[in-house]
């Protein structure tokens, strides 16, 4: 049976790493993921004071424990914490580490710890999939060969085993601008690793972006998807800009060559290149369950942006999934 349930992201409510830090406004952006239809909210992994709900220790500190942040959401009508999404290549004060790569060896056992301690907190929130940054962005190494694909393989296997122990899935998340987009290095990685283990993060978005139908990946990795984004693209990179050196900064903030404005919206804006209906069904006929999480990646109206979205799913997409789940030959083959 198809059990799918839908979280929002709230990674668009933060543009600034100073912005959106006060509990009024964590709790006016809960409501309003509420009200839109969510049960649940994405959270992304950060350090420091500045961001409150980032890591097990900031909430601790802010709310005394997972639980008590649970009662927080509670209380603005959200059920669970889907997920958190977890870079390794971040820095963290709460640890004393600067970025740790899942290409270095030596790094492996400090990713796993992270890894590890998101994850308990994560199981107390009612949540189940770490989703994670797999590898480095293309323009910034050379093509992974297969040493490396090797140890990222041995890597994420060893924080699957980890996440799996505490009741959490992990989910890698291929970015547009990921090494792994070069030739067949995802599915090559893929292939390493035990897909009871290490899963996979579909995110409509970042697939458009890359030139990759979703339907596509649906189609190829059904099997491995442990956890979807629904989010919406504006532009395609149709001239390869990702594997420009430090294109985080040249090409998704600035824009490239074309100055895109912004990369993504939320699901139905207007001029969005993503299929939705068309991706949920794609969805369902490879048996998903799980969490779809929807988001806007950096809306400047993020209170609209989810209304939006909340609409589209509401009107459009959760009847595709009822009737689905109605029909006999559908129940049957599931």
């Amino acid at each position: 049976m198809t059990d799918i349930r839908w979280g929002y992201a709230l990674n668009q409510w933060k543009p600034q790493f100073d912005d959106f830090v006060r509990r009024e406004q964590h709790e006016r952006a809960l409501k309003t993921i509420s009200i839109a239809g969510f049960e649940g909210v994405e959270l992304t992994a950060g350090t420091g004071r500045w961001e409150p709900l980032g890591n097990p220790q900031q909430i601790d500190a802010n709310f005394g424990s997972p639980e008590g942040f649970r009662e927080f959401l509670a209380g603005c009508g959200v059920d669970a914490v889907s997920s958190f999404v977890f870079d390794p290549q971040q820095r963290s004060s709460e640890h004393l580490t600067g970025p740790l790569s899942p290409l270095a060896a030596a790094d492996a056992s400090a990713i796993v710890d992270k890894a590890a301690w998101f994850a308990d907190a994560l199981a107390r929130l009612g949540g189940t999939v770490l989703v994670v940054r797999p590898a480095p962005s293309a323009g910034d190494i050379e093509p992974l060969d297969d040493g490396e694909l090797d140890r990222l393989a041995a890597c994420w296997q060893a924080v699957g085993r980890a996440t799996s122990e505490r009741g959490v899935r992990t989910a890698l998340h291929v970015n547009f601008l990921s090494a792994l987009r070069r030739d067949d290095a995802l599915d090559r990685l893929l292939d390493r690793t035990d897909p009871d283990i290490v899963g996979l993060a579909l995110d409509t978005a970042e697939d458009t972006v890359a030139g990759i139908d979703p339907i596509r990946t649906i189609e190829r990795h059904g099997d491995r998807i442990r956890h979807v984004q629904f989010k919406d693209a504006l532009a395609i990179d149709e001239a390869n800009e990702y594997l420009q050196p430090h294109a985080q900064y040249a090409v998704l903030q600035r824009g490239g060559t074309r100055e895109i404005p912004r990369w993504f919206a939320e699901p139905g804006a207007d001029d969005g290149l993503v299929d939705f209906p068309a991706i949920t069904r794609a969805l369902l006929a490879a048996r998903y369950s799980g969490w779809i999480v929807v988001e806007s990646d950096q809306s400047p109206h993020p209170a609209a942006s989810t209304l939006l979205a909340g609409y589209l799913v509401q009107r459009e997409l959760r009847p595709i999934i009822d009737t689905f789940v109605r029909t006999p030959t559908s129940r049957s083959a599931s």
